[in-house]
């Protein structure tokens, strides 16, 4: 992906000089006449670095600056001027600027500043990618989990974190195979070290295959620079490889060849790159039926699954779902709120083809959409109310009787148990039950309730 550079200037010439050398070095060229421009460029599009005259027309360089870096915008820039002095270079760098040049200057000096302003740039928005996954509670006990399935996963994560053994993560979607991906790297002697995601199903291959091994310049066309890969970001670390069934024969050797001798080469590249990476590989797929249909590599799988770790679906971590509402509830603000045991009932109860990511989705669009400090059955997505049952005030919903039932007698008792639970609201129970009002209060007064 090309870079994005801003040229700020009121001289249309330098403006010009500066496009054509810097698109012949493969960048993204933009321009603005003045710094009203220069503020409306980056409102439009913010660029990957600025090259900045300081005597601009409404408003000046240096205000400029002062208002990006008061704004929050932290891409380098590079500020340019015809009446260079040190009073105002050190200005400018007290402002926030990356590098001050005097006009005339030499093309390939300002090109060297961009190439090492771009890396400075880059290599602190790793440090604080780095700080800030350190910061986060990434261990064991940040994940929710009181179910018994969970807990056993739990307890293999914690067994097996501080080894150097390469792990399958299998589950359905939305189960949260990243997050123990992330908790067994937090809980390893790496956790100081990156923590690299890849989704091999989001890429094709040949894309997939310059992400993991990086790249040289001149490797392919658009490849103006070089480029390491994830496997060379992660070294030292962990690299999760999510969606793993999905990567295709080229990247099966390739990534076959790492885990065998910790060595590859970038594409277009000959020189052999060393790393010691541990690998964590996930997926919601049949591993075994893709080497049965020859998608999959049998010698890969057994390198990928020395410690298979297989995470339940929600629909079978049922005591997990209540903390995970408590928690889901907390995350996006709605501590004070709570949920209805009706509509507690119907989290039991539905399935959850989404797992828990579905149970986050849902919560969040419940605590934006209701209004009410109690989150009802009205509250939730029909597809969840759908099988709900009315059931009495424990855990038990109505059984039909060996010996037979009178009709009359099952509906004035469904009717009961559905006041009960409204609180004796006519208008609440006639909801429960499936029936206007009118209707309902029509078969009261006919039993006589």
């Amino acid at each position: 992906m090309k870079r994005r550079v801003l040229i700020a200037d009121d001289e249309k010439n330098m403006r010009w000089v500066l496009r054509q050398a810097l698109e012949a070095e493969g960048y993204d060229v933009a321009e603005a006449a003045d710094g009203k421009e220069a503020l409306s460029g980056i409102s439009e599009q913010e660029p990957d670095l600025m090259v900045l005259d300081h005597k601009m027309p409404a408003p000046d360089g240096m205000e400029v600056l002062r208002r990006l870096r008061g704004k929050g915008h932290r891409f380098p820039v590079i500020m340019l001027t015809a009446h260079g002095n040190v009073q105002t270079a050190v200005e400018a760098m007290k402002a926030g600027a990356s590098e001050y040049l005097t006009k005339p200057f030499d093309l390939e000096e300002l090109k060297l500043s961009i190439e090492k302003a771009l890396k400075m740039s880059e290599l602190a928005a790793e440090v604080d990618r780095l700080r800030e996954e350190l910061e986060q509670d990434w261990d064991v006990e940040g994940i929710v989990a009181t179910d018994q399935n969970m807990l056993g996963v739990l307890q293999t994560v914690q067994r097996v974190a501080p080894t150097s053994a390469t792990i399958m993560l299998y589950g359905e979607s939305g189960t949260g195979k990243e997050l123990v991906a992330r908790a067994l790297h937090r809980l390893s002697e790496r956790a100081t070290r990156p923590f690299i995601s890849v989704s091999a199903g989001a890429l094709p291959e040949t894309l997939l295959e310059s992400e993991l091994f990086g790249y040289e310049k001149g490797a392919f066309t658009g490849a103006m620079t070089a480029k390491p890969g994830r496997f060379e970001m992660a070294n030292g670390g962990t690299l999760f490889l999510d969606e793993i069934g999905d990567i295709g024969p080229a990247v099966q050797v390739k990534l076959l060849r790492v885990l065998q001798e910790r060595t590859f080469e970038r594409l277009g590249g000959t020189r052999s790159i060393e790393v010691d990476v541990r690998v964590i590989s996930a997926t919601n797929q049949d591993l075994q039926q893709l080497i049965a249909d020859g998608a999959f590599r049998e010698d890969l799988y057994y390198r990928l699954n020395v410690v298979p770790i297989t995470i339940p679906p929600l629909r079978k971590r049922l005591d997990d779902i209540a903390p995970l509402v408590a928690h889901f509830l907390e995350k996006y603000g709605a501590q004070g709120r709570t949920i209805s045991p009706e509509a507690m009932r119907a989290f039991v109860e539905y399935q959850w083809p989404g797992n828990v990511r579905e149970l986050e989705n849902t919560i969040e669009r419940m605590v934006i959409l209701s209004h009410s400090d109690e989150i009802g059955l009205d509250d939730l997505p029909a597809e969840i109310r759908a099988g709900v049952n009315v059931c009495d005030a424990g855990t038990r919903c109505f059984v039909l009787p060996e010996s037979g039932l009178d009709l009359e007698e099952t509906e004035m008792d469904f009717i009961k148990q559905a006041l009960e639970r409204a609180g004796g609201s006519a208008p609440k129970a006639a909801k429960l039950l499936g029936l206007t009002t009118k209707t309902l209060e029509a078969r009261m007064q006919r039993f006589g309730l």
